[in-house]
């Protein structure tokens, strides 16, 4: 292995709570050839330039990991799901479901899961390893990612309105396609974060993996403009603070006695 080779390798962390853009124009030749990629997403060609020194490899190094970028964006979308639980469980006891929040959380799902996060792993992540034993997770994880999107838009009609609260029939199927959606989606997360990208580490190179998050990174600043991530997680934080789940302790199991 060249020392540039382990220089390539080097992935540290940033700052806890912030998320740096990446510089994959730093590295030499290659980048990304544009594919298709659904709910209009602009693609563009990642740029290149000479090869990098010691410097500008440190300040990649100190950057996060694309599959990191990736599985931040899955805790996001657990943290919705518990949302979803929490709303679930008050229809079921018949308590008061905000229709502000419901109706927001979907449109995070809609916005960011569905239009930006899925669209990005139907066009990069899931070709390079769909082949061989995994060729039928990524088969199902497609068909997970349709039957999501229907579950949001039933999430979305349930708590349409200008009411301040889900009433009626609307109740029954809020609650029905947000526990669909959550049983589908937990076990989904899970085998990405565990098998897929663990396998789109081993099929690229450590160059090819700075040039995708770089891609990443220049596709969601167009769609979205700067720190959607954080803007996003703050509304989760808003409805969660609203629902009364925000605080981390409230989780916490009883101690078994006796």
């Amino acid at each position: 292995m060249t020392a540039r080779d382990t220089e390539d390798r080097r992935q540290e962390s940033p700052p806890p709570g912030k998320r740096m853009s990446r510089r994959a124009a730093m590295f030499g030749a290659g980048g990304l050839a544009a594919g298709a990629v659904g709910a209009g997403i602009a693609l563009v060609a990642v740029p290149t330039s000479a090869s990098p020194n010691t410097a500008q490899l440190d300040a990649v190094a100190r950057e996060t990991p694309l599959t990191e970028d990736l599985m931040n964006e899955h805790g996001m979308l657990i943290r919705i799901i518990l949302i979803y639980r929490e709303i679930t469980r008050r229809v079921q006891a018949g308590e008061p479901v905000p229709r502000a929040q419901a109706h927001d959380s979907g449109q995070i799902i809609e916005q960011f899961i569905h239009g930006f996060h899925e669209p990005l792993e139907e066009a990069y992540v899931f070709p390079p390893v769909n082949r061989g034993a995994l060729k039928p997770d990524i088969s199902t994880l497609l068909v997970q990612h349709a039957r999501g999107r229907e579950q949001t838009q039933a999430i979305l009609t349930a708590s349409a309105g200008s009411g301040t609260l889900v009433e009626g029939a609307s109740r029954a199927k809020l609650a029905a396609a947000m526990d669909a959606f959550a049983y589908g989606y937990e076990p989904h997360e899970a085998r990405e974060d565990t098998v897929v990208y663990p396998a789109l580490r081993a099929a690229s190179s450590p160059r090819e993996m700075v040039q995708m998050a770089e891609h990443f990174n220049t596709l969601q600043t167009q769609q979205f403009g700067p720190d959607i991530f954080e803007k996003m997680l703050g509304r989760v934080v808003i409805i969660e603070k609203a629902l009364n789940i925000y605080d981390l302790s409230k989780f916490t199991p009883p101690q078994i006695t006796g």
